[in-house]
């Protein structure tokens, strides 16, 4: 029901904005509870997903063999691993620090609301694309026990960068939207201006980028993994075509997993390696 490929894209930047926060690693409990709170975040949103498109997921040729619809699990069991994972989200809070505790049924709001979205308004890849770039907020908070304006720039960049791959995912149910009647910016605006947009959401994403190493008076070395995960988006869109879809799963997997994992690493020797 969740795979490993499906949660990686968070967690690096969340680790980023933990690093941020504490101008290089933060403390191991510190360290220890994000992770576990990313986690429990993620998971529940993952399942919380499987149990709203329930009957989507069965009705959808692409999705029909995952394991709620095809039967390997049962929507009971799913919904008490909701309960349990947003548990651990809480938990994890709490151990941060009382605003984190706070903020913790925000959060899980947030995520939650993503997998009503499609069904009202085609602009709902950017509420994905919010409730992953809240997680370098969410992370500074968990260091500081405060918000800095400054880290919103990070979660303005991962907001695009996830809205972008997620229109590019979209664009493999286009068929299968426009008869179920959900909404998606490939629906409405077709393959070929999906795959624009999509560029163009990356684009302010690097900009953004560029915005962070400004404001954090990051050095060279953060400049030049901007250049590196600038040449794997390039990498990304030119696995899509508008009629040659095949490669979308590449495309979506196992790239965006690279790069947060290659943005993360420029961030961690930026903020060690340069500041010692």
């Amino acid at each position: 029901m969740i795979k490993w490929e499906h949660s990686v894209f968070a967690l690096p930047f969340a680790l980023a904005g933990a690093m941020l926060a504490a101008g290089g690693w933060p403390a191991p409990r510190q360290l220890l509870w994000i992770v576990v709170a990313m986690v429990g975040a993620r998971s529940a949103a993952m399942a919380f997903n499987r149990l709203a498109d329930h009957s989507l997921d069965a009705a959808n040729p692409r999705t029909a063999a995952r394991a709620l619809p095809a039967g390997r699990l049962t929507r009971s069991f799913v919904i008490l691993f909701v309960a349990a994972a947003s548990l651990l989200l809480v938990l994890a809070a709490w151990q941060l620090n009382r605003l984190a505790f706070y903020l913790s049924p925000l959060a899980l709001a947030i995520v939650f609301f993503y997998s009503l979205t499609k069904r009202f308004t085609r602009w709902s890849h950017f509420f994905l694309g919010f409730a992953l770039g809240a997680a370098p907020a969410a992370a500074w908070i968990a260091v500081q026990g405060a918000l800095d304006p400054r880290i919103l720039l990070l979660t303005a960049a991962v907001t695009c960068w996830v809205a972008g791959f997620d229109v590019l995912y979209a664009c493999q149910d286009y068929d299968f939207d426009r008869q179920a009647g959900l909404h998606s910016i490939p629906r409405w605006f077709g393959i070929s201006w999906s795959l624009r947009i999509a560029r163009g959401l990356h684009a302010i994403m690097l900009l953004l980028l560029y915005g962070v190493v400004l404001a954090f008076g990051m050095g060279r070395l953060m400049v030049l993994g901007i250049v590196v995960v600038a040449l794997l988006l390039a990498y990304e869109h030119s696995l899509v075509r508008p009629h040659d879809l095949r490669r979308l799963d590449a495309a979506f997997f196992t790239m965006n997993g690279v790069i947060s994992l290659v943005f993360f690493c420029f961030v961690a020797l930026d903020l060690t390696l340069l500041r010692r």
